[in-house]
């Protein structure tokens, strides 16, 4: 088994406790609001018990932790560990209003002013922000959602293939997918939700992949597209890399990004990577 060492922070009340639980169901040896003077002690201490799976809570409350950790980063590559930070974060009024739910205080204002708080915590970790190998916003994210991401993201397949690739389509008016990789815009490409027949459905109805996919365009786009995957993938895989996030964005989400995006899982799935395949905003 690989070794694991992932750092969880971000804002308070974007899901940082939540995610710490998922983690111990995944079997990681879990440490929440850890010290940062601490953090090479326990790295010591999970290399000499042999631990493989590390996962530890760092933010605000233990103060200011990012000359800490860019110290002892390569203390934790050096223990073999595959390291990563995982940053999660939400909108300021998603954040406010779960304050208000759970009638907590914000951790830098005790005293109240959450909305204070949260532009506080905001500068304090600009820099570990800079610092993370992958940003989650949690906004619209149900624990069972959170929950999902979580398991893709950190459980090694079985398979021998380190790699995991997410295929998802969006819709570029309703926001740009912040943890994203690698994103492809196909605004370009004609459009289906102009004609009337088709107006009314998905990218995932055989007359609108007809449509799509026989535009020269569309098919000029995927030779370039098609084989600059299967030149990088191997190439993400050799540096360590475990999961890459494809999005493929339109105006809607609801037409070009979906046909495309399902081509290209179809050309993916020929390669034996673990795949999975969402479609954001289809329903919106």
């Amino acid at each position: 088994m690989r070794k694991q060492f992932v750092l969880i922070t971000g804002l308070s009340g974007s899901g940082k406790t939540v995610a710490l639980h998922i983690f111990e169901d995944l079997n990681f040896f879990c440490v929440d609001n850890l010290p940062s003077l601490l953090l090479p002690s326990l790295i010591d201490f999970c290399s000499k018990k042999e631990i493989k799976q590390v996962a530890v809570v760092m933010d605000v409350r233990g103060g200011d932790f990012s000359e800490q950790l860019s110290s002892t980063t390569e203390l934790i590559k050096k223990e073999n560990f595959l390291f990563e930070i995982l940053f999660l974060e939400a909108y300021d009024d998603i954040l406010v209003r779960r304050y208000s739910e759970t009638r907590r205080k914000h951790p830098l204002l005790p005293s109240g002013g959450i909305l204070e708080g949260i532009q506080q915590e905001k500068k304090m970790l600009a820099q570990v922000r800079e610092m993370a190998h992958k940003i989650l916003d949690t906004s619209t994210y149900s624990p069972r959602r959170l929950r999902e991401e979580l398991t893709s993201l950190y459980t090694l397949p079985e398979n021998g293939k380190p790699l995991k690739i997410s295929i998802f389509s969006f819709g570029y008016k309703y926001g740009l997918p912040l943890d994203a990789d690698l994103v492809f815009d196909v605004r370009f490409l004609p459009n289906p939700y102009y004609r009337e027949e088709l107006h009314n459905l998905t990218g995932n109805d055989p007359p609108v992949k007809k449509f799509v996919l026989s535009q020269p365009e569309t098919q000029q786009f995927l030779n370039y597209i098609l084989p600059f995957l299967e030149f990088a993938l191997p190439h993400y895989e050799k540096d360590g890399k475990r999961h890459l996030k494809l999005a493929i964005g339109c105006t809607g989400g609801r037409h070009r990004s979906i046909a495309i995006a399902n081509e290209i899982y179809d050309f993916l799935s020929k390669k034996e990577y673990p795949l999975i395949l969402q479609h954001r905003d289809m329903e919106k």
